[in-house]
């Protein structure tokens, strides 16, 4: 019987890299798992992205960047967050720029998503344990070809990247002329989609608050990106659908889009109230509503700005903050606790207030295990931005000239540490101005946060276990609330 990892004899997958000479990377004890697959593959590439910052020729327009200040680049790159200690749109040449976007793509789709591919290009297929590993960076759990999975992901993320880039090259032709609009379409589709927040404008897209329509095709790149490829197709699907059992959606897919929905159309008219006569009084009325909506759409996970986020008011800034920690959903390139966590803890909570003892959505029961990890998930989100707000009040305050500075400086930094964390890339302008001990922790909320808190501390694991402990304690109640 031929065995499914091999090709004519020869072994073709991830099970046979660790089989091979190459074994001696890893403690012959240590069976590595995907949440550590994923993990390094994302440190693999911040490190070639940072190599290539720090010695390819022709990127800069000035100056070459410093070690910390490259690498910070690169893993907000990798990550898909949009924060940068220098302008990018000034400081690196076209060529430099691109380099950014390769890896921008890179980080969005996945390292181990992209190696599927070429092993699918070369008529090979994945065994069993490769398909669970490459499964692990896109949430897919369900028993499918993986690879087939990985082809229309990316053939889908591919088709809306360039039709984004068309519409907006048409819009932006007459500004820019054709080349410049070219460029300049590409790279904000692609960081757009990625949800990113990186642009080829110095001032990220303040100068294209008055298009209505440019803030419309980039809203929309944004909100496909954070939806994801499963929940997209299935809606997709839906709507297309004639049968009535064909039409009943899953309950993963009606949770991203309902809370995805209710955040949209909430922000929008939250922000509007906030900013009328604010950061958005010097706009007309369709301007602002327009604006409204791209701040909405983008607070949640892309990173760019048509308003500078260092003048709006301390409603704004909040709220900004607790769509940060929402993110996007599950299988997307959005960082966050994402919308089906919310969707599950809001669930939770209606459950106790009317007095049953099942969790429900869309008429369906939500498994205990699924609620246990949310749970766990949210806590453990909360105690990382808690410590690392801390952290860095400490060290980023102790420059103040007085109390009331330092006071003032609390919600910019609150807000830096949400955004890293929950790789969103809005600031308040802290990020230039950051300590070298506030770039390593902001550095380091980054990857936490495109990994996901459960991954990170799973890959921390030094070994894969393969059994759950079942021993159960005696039982023991306490008071609560």
């Amino acid at each position: 019987m031929r065995r499914p990892d091999l090709v004519d004899g020869h072994p073709c997958s991830v099970d046979s890299f660790l089989r091979s000479p190459f074994r001696w990377l890893w403690l012959r004890w240590f069976s590595i798992s995907p949440a550590m697959l994923l993990a390094l593959s994302f440190a693999a590439l911040i490190a070639v992205g940072t190599a290539g910052l720090l010695w390819l020729p022709g990127l800069y327009t000035g100056p070459r960047l410093g070690f910390l200040d490259a690498l910070f680049t690169m893993t907000s790159a990798v990550c898909v967050t949009g924060l940068s200690v220098v302008n990018t749109a000034t400081a690196l040449t076209r060529w430099g720029q691109l380099w950014l976007l390769v890896f921008i793509q890179l980080g969005g789709l996945g390292l181990v998503t992209l190696t599927t591919l070429v092993i699918g290009a070369l008529g090979r297929r994945l065994s069993l344990r490769s398909e669970v590993i490459v499964g692990a960076p896109i949430d897919y759990t369900h028993r499918e070809n993986v690879l087939s999975l990985t082809l229309r992901v990316a053939r889908f993320t591919l088709w809306v990247e360039a039709l984004g880039a068309l519409l907006l090259w048409l819009l932006w032709l007459p500004r820019f002329g054709w080349k410049d609009a070219a460029w300049h379409a590409v790279f904000h589709s692609v960081s757009a989609f990625c949800n990113a927040g990186f642009s080829t404008f110095s001032d990220s897209l303040v100068g294209l608050n008055e298009s209505p329509l440019s803030l419309l095709v980039l809203s929309f790149l944004i909100i496909l990106g954070s939806l994801g490829y499963l929940s997209s197709e299935e809606a997709l699907r839906w709507w297309r659908s004639r049968d009535e059992r064909s039409r009943r959606m899953s309950v993963h897919t009606f949770a991203a889009l309902l809370v995805t929905g209710v955040l949209l159309v909430g922000g929008a008219v939250l922000f509007a109230l906030f900013e009328w006569r604010g950061t958005l009084a010097h706009l007309g009325y369709v301007d602002r509503v327009a604006n409204a909506w791209f701040m909405s759409a983008t607070a949640r996970t892309a990173g760019f700005n048509s308003v500078s986020y260092a003048e709006v008011s301390n409603a704004s800034g909040f709220f900004t903050i607790l769509l940060m920690v929402v993110g996007g959903s599950p299988g997307s390139t959005a960082g966050g606790l994402k919308t089906t966590t919310l969707a599950v803890l809001a669930a939770l909570a209606f459950t106790r207030i009317r007095g049953r003892r099942h969790a429900e959505l869309h008429g369906r029961a939500i498994p205990e295990g699924t609620i246990e990890r949310t749970v766990s998930l949210a806590l453990i989100a909360f105690g990382v931005m808690t410590a690392a707000v801390f952290v860095l009040s400490f060290t980023e305050g102790r420059g103040a000239e007085s109390v009331q500075a330092a006071r003032a400086s609390f919600l910019p930094v609150f807000f830096e540490v949400v955004s890293a964390f929950c790789t969103v890339g809005l600031t308040m302008d802290v990020s230039p101005s950051l300590t070298v001990a506030g770039k390593l922790q902001v550095i380091a909320l980054m990857f936490v946060g495109r990994l996901g808190p459960l991954s990170f501390f799973a890959a921390l694991s030094l070994r894969a276990r393969t059994h759950l402990r079942h021993v159960r304690p005696a039982q023991e109640d306490l008071i609560v609330g």
